[in-house]
């Protein structure tokens, strides 16, 4: 049997595949919320029961935080582990939502039929795909395809805080020959994509606090010390005129980008303007000598994410604030340290205090960046599979993201990641009225059959 009745199964069971992904839906794993824990447990339960009746031997694995999914077909061929994770964000502003988050339909919209609800996008739609071509493998070979290893994660959206220790304590169980890693976007709407760069991330958020109290502006302005004052004028002078980053050393482990990958890249005619546009934006404001693509997927970044302090109220109150307060991250490339790059940031802004001014850190954070080999065959063969199910050549890209896992894999379990997702930047993930576009989908699916067949064997 070829792999066209495998494909042709799959349209023909599209309804009930939606259905199935629908009822993952209805289920509101929130992670991040101690509410939702019975969830987060029913949702990898749910999971568990799917992959044994695609015959995997499942179960759902304790963490000291939400259960690990594993499930396990052994075969003939290369030993492929696929990464998806079952837990969503919070659906807050409530308001927002035209119907229950909770509640998935499928709709029509001016650009086609949308899967919405949350966790459409992100990742139950996404991890659904591969379960789906599994069930259609099976259905028509009447077995699995390949050496298989299934790892679903019920934490990634409140910060993984259980993945690193399971992944030491099941090395052995969790190693494999190669990733799959479905949590991404495609380049453009009809054009898949494989991200093999992904950025890292550090982050790290500090208070400057100065008076005792809050203090009247009439008779202790001037005179006394203003934290906001103190942390814009810091945090002002993080970047140049020329977009570069002045934290001493912050450039010292990053790379140029190869010839051949800046080659490609400017060869798949990103439309910065377009990009920009639509959200109401119309020039790059990163560095100056760099292209757009080079700012989002290659080159690192520091950000203020939030800043606040004084009185933010209705109204007015003229009040010196006796402390004031930051959220700032690092997107982060090639061999940057995330611990090196805090360090740096910390002693910045120490060296840069004024007197009667302390300083208070908090959650620092961070994940070097990752970048994939694309030397093993089976990134070839995928593009030439993505290629011949979207007609449009599949491209090797970046991604301006961080995935933590993807480095993960390969600094504690010795493989590479192929991260081949069919997501939309319209998608509307972690926002209001997510969806996932169905015919991403059902190509998503139809995809990785064709995948499976070029790689699993």
């Amino acid at each position: 049997m070829t792999l066209e009745a495998v494909l042709s199964r799959i349209d023909e069971t599209l309804p009930d595949s939606c259905e199935r992904l629908m009822e993952l839906m209805r289920i509101p794993s929130i992670s991040t919320d101690p509410a939702f824990d019975a969830d987060c447990a029913q949702a990898a339960n749910w999971l568990v029961q799917e992959l044994k009746s695609l015959g995997f031997s499942a179960s759902s694995r304790p963490t000291p935080g939400h259960p690990m999914v594993l499930g396990r077909h052994a075969g003939p061929g290369r030993h492929i582990l696929f990464y998806g994770h079952y837990d969503v964000q919070p659906v807050d502003p409530l308001e927002l939502w035209e119907r229950d988050p909770f509640e998935p339909q499928i709709e029509e919209t001016p650009k086609g039929r949308v899967i919405r609800g949350r966790g459409a996008g992100d990742d139950k739609g996404q991890l659904m795909t591969f379960l789906e071509a599994c069930r259609a493998w099976k259905d028509v070979h009447g077995t699995l395809p390949g050496n298989l290893t299934i790892f679903f994660e019920g934490e990634e959206e409140s910060g993984s805080p259980s993945l690193i220790p399971f992944l030491k304590e099941n090395r052995e169980e969790l190693a494999a020959d190669l990733a799959l890693i479905c949590d991404t976007c495609m380049f453009a709407d009809e054009v898949p994509a494989i991200v093999t760069m992904l950025r890292g991330l550090a982050k790290i958020e500090f208070t400057i606090r100065a008076a005792n109290k809050d203090l009247h502006s009439g008779m202790f302005g001037g005179v006394a010390i203003n934290p906001i004052r103190v942390i814009t004028k810091i945090l002002g002078g993080l970047q140049d005129d020329q977009g570069r980053v002045t934290l001493p050393g912050f450039y010292d482990d990053v790379a140029e980008l190869p010839e051949a990958v800046a080659a490609q890249w400017q060869g798949l005619g990103f439309d910065h303007a377009a990009f920009l546009g639509g959200v109401g934006l119309t020039t790059p404001a990163g560095e100056v000598d760099r292209t757009p693509l080079e700012q989002i997927w290659s080159r690192p970044t520091a950000e203020i994410n939030g800043i606040w302090g004084g009185y933010t109220g209705a109204g007015f109150k003229t009040v010196l604030p006796a402390e004031a307060s930051a959220k700032v991250s690092f997107r982060l490339v090639s061999e940057q340290d995330p611990d090196k790059i805090l360090a740096s940031f910390k002693a910045w802004i120490e060296a840069q205090l004024p007197p009667d001014c302390e300083l208070v850190w908090t959650a620092p954070n961070g994940s070097p960046a990752a970048v994939m080999e694309i030397t093993d065959p089976a990134f070839e063969a995928a593009r030439e599979a993505l290629s011949e199910e979207w007609e449009r050549p599949a491209a090797f890209i970046g991604s301006g993201g961080s995935i933590p896992v993807a480095g993960y894999f390969k600094d504690i379990l010795g493989m590479d990641a192929m991260l081949v997702g069919f997501g939309k930047d319209d998608d509307q993930i972690h926002s209001p009225n997510e969806k996932y576009d169905l015919q991403s989908f059902h190509k998503g699916i139809r995809s990785w059959a064709r995948v499976l067949e070029r790689i699993a064997g």
